[in-house]
């Protein structure tokens, strides 16, 4: 994983975890990429986000107001990619649509906690990590002194 320019794709169960709990590991890991990477998206992983992220099962965590308004705060920061190839590798088709972000977006990483996806690290030579691991990495390489 390259942070400088380092493209990062977050699966949603990692963008929700991070947006609604911001100084959990998954929330420090979008921070992180947010200020050090390019954070990479599709249309289908955006729609899946504002679908999971306003299900009012979460109004318990945060109102719709304070979820439409993470949105609106997060939106803005992914850069959009377009599917050109499409990707059919993990044993949960629902997960292909991130798989499809990295290789299209030309990611260096996709931070997931899923297993259907962790099971294929590395993919297409894109790096499947952790929240922890990515964190970790990120971290390690903002202490690095350049040479």
């Amino acid at each position: 994983m390259r942070t400088s320019t380092s493209r990062v794709v977050f699966d949603t169960n990692v963008f929700v975890s991070g947006l609604l709990f911001r100084d959990s590991v998954p929330g420090q890991a979008i921070k992180s990429a947010v200020v050090q990477a390019t954070v990479v998206a599709t249309d289908a992983t955006v729609a899946e986000l504002i679908s999971v992220l306003l299900q009012p099962k979460l109004d318990k965590y945060a109102s719709r107001v304070t979820r439409q308004a993470m949105l609106d705060r997060v939106l803005p920061l992914l850069t959009m990619v377009s599917v050109a190839q499409i990707v059919q590798a993990c044993r949960d088709p629902k997960d292909d649509k991130f798989l499809e972000a990295a290789v299209n977006g030309s990611a260096d990483v996709i931070v997931s906690g899923d297993k259907d996806l962790l099971v294929l690290d590395p993919y297409a030579g894109i790096a499947i990590v952790t929240p922890v691991a990515y964190l970790e990495h990120a971290r390690n390489t903002t202490t690095e002194r350049p040479r």
